[in-house]
């Protein structure tokens, strides 16, 4: 079983792709050589194959990292389930990930929802969607620092902040309150719950 996030970069077209392309491409290459494991098509549209473990966490890392340059954003569909055909590249495989995946975002363009999960299991995916409509809430809403900040603590999980802080050039009591601000305690805990229900699927 496999993950597949299928993504699009919200307001491309008022940023110069110079200032984000070779950040999502650095960040992909940790999951493998392009186009195998991930593939940037049509200007501003991605797809990038994960373990399922690591998809919701990978797809919370890609979102901090974007809005932590200003007026960007990214909308993506998350797809769980068997890869059963193998093609040239990630946007040529097949199987139900890629279809979940596909036919998922597809959806959150109508929705005007910018993240959602498909594990092909009703009960599960209504639940996972809910969290994750509740803390969309408050991280589309992220400000650049907040973003910032998510990025580097997803990064280094086990620096502290007066580490954070020397990375960041900023004292310790700003990092507590920006941790505060972008709500990183609850962010942790749909992660950790996330990751509990996908082992058991």
């Amino acid at each position: 079983m496999i993950a597949i996030i299928t993504g699009d970069i919200i307001n491309s077209e008022n940023h110069p792709s110079s200032e984000w392309i070779d950040l999502l491409k650095k960040y992909f290459n940790q999951f493998g050589a392009s186009p195998m494991n991930w593939e940037i098509y049509r200007g501003d549209e991605f797809q990038l194959k994960v373990t399922k473990k690591n998809a919701l966490f990978t797809a919370i890392r890609i979102k901090a990292m974007l809005k932590a340059i200003k007026g960007l954003d990214v909308r993506m569909g998350i797809g769980i389930g068997l890869e059963t055909y193998v093609g040239k590249g990630v946007t040529e495989s097949n199987g139900p990930a890629y279809q979940r995946s596909g036919r998922n975002f597809e959806l959150l363009k109508e929705s005007k929802v910018n993240l959602s999960i498909a594990t092909g299991i009703e009960e599960q995916d209504r639940t996972l969607n809910l969290m994750l409509q509740l803390a969309l809430d408050f991280m589309d809403d992220w400000s650049v620092v907040s973003a910032e900040i998510v990025t580097l603590v997803l990064d280094y999980p086990i620096d502290s902040q007066k580490q954070i802080a020397q990375k960041l050039g900023i004292k310790q009591s700003a990092v507590s309150q920006r941790l505060k601000r972008a709500r990183l305690d609850l962010v942790l805990d749909v992660l950790s719950y996330y990751e509990k229900v996908i082992t058991e699927i």
